[in-house]
């Protein structure tokens, strides 16, 4: 019977080491799994890329607007109609299709008669007569010349005035997607040379988030936290931009 108890207690004590061995080795096991998830998760390194491209504008968009007054407004309405032909036999000599010509209603103002103090009275002096023209075209360069010499309406008596062009890129998207990858390209570029100055090596990139997109005249280096998309110069430079994540590879 005492043989019996001491052979219990020796099967209890090897038991109870064999628990303990076995929790060391799952615990020494689970640490360096542990280990190796937060090396593998905080080994990166952040690179910004960028990319830059020149291009030209494929599509101008031009407005100007022409008027008149009198103090009758059937004779008004008369001249402006007499004005708009003008206009328009002027654009067509200039090579602008019909297609691309939008003319708006006539805008209408009565004008009043004015006080010494220079109030409105209730007396009516005349009207003020207005249209508007827009160009919409893909021949950036000649509308861009008409624009230029259309002030030559002025001596058809005819009250025109020319606003600024606005010039734009009809392949915004397209140009994204090229950009974005030479961006990307970019980044990798630096981020090796960055590795190798510490006789590193990059593995897989982790992530990458796009930035804002930069269209501004050639010359400008001007930029905005919610990206510029100029029209006033026929000549652009796009500029991209991605932040990307590489871990370091062993």
């Amino acid at each position: 019977m005492e043989g019996l108890k001491v052979l219990r207690s020796t099967q209890i004590i090897i038991l109870g080491i064999c628990f303990v061995v076995a929790t060391i080795i799952s615990t020494i096991i689970f640490t360096k799994g542990f280990m190796q998830v937060k090396k593998f998760s905080s080994e990166v390194i952040d690179v910004t890329g960028s990319a830059e491209k020149k291009i030209l504008s494929d599509y101008i968009v031009w407005n100007a607007e022409f008027s008149c007054r009198n103090p009758q407004m059937t004779t008004a309405f008369a001249k402006l109609k007499q004005d708009l032909t003008k206009v328009k036999q002027y654009l067509f000599a200039k090579g602008i299709k019909e297609n691309e010509i939008i003319v708006s209603q006539v805008d209408t103002k009565v004008l009043y008669k004015k006080t010494e103090e220079g109030y409105n009275t209730n007396e009516i002096e005349g009207y003020f007569v207005s249209q508007d023209v827009q160009v919409l075209s893909y021949d950036v360069g000649k509308v861009t010349e008409v624009s230029r010499q259309s002030t030559e309406l002025i001596n058809q008596d005819i009250q025109f005035i020319s606003e600024k062009p606005d010039y734009f890129y009809t392949k915004l998207s397209e140009l994204k997607i090229e950009m974005l990858a030479k961006a990307t390209q970019n980044a990798k570029e630096r981020a090796i040379s960055m590795a190798d100055s510490t006789g590193n090596k990059i593995g897989l990139m982790r992530s990458a988030k796009m930035g804002i997109f930069q269209i501004t005249p050639v010359n400008s280096y001007e930029v905005s936290w919610y990206g510029n998309n100029d029209t006033s110069s026929y000549k652009k430079k796009v500029t991209a931009v991605v932040s990307v994540k590489f871990s370091i590879a062993e």
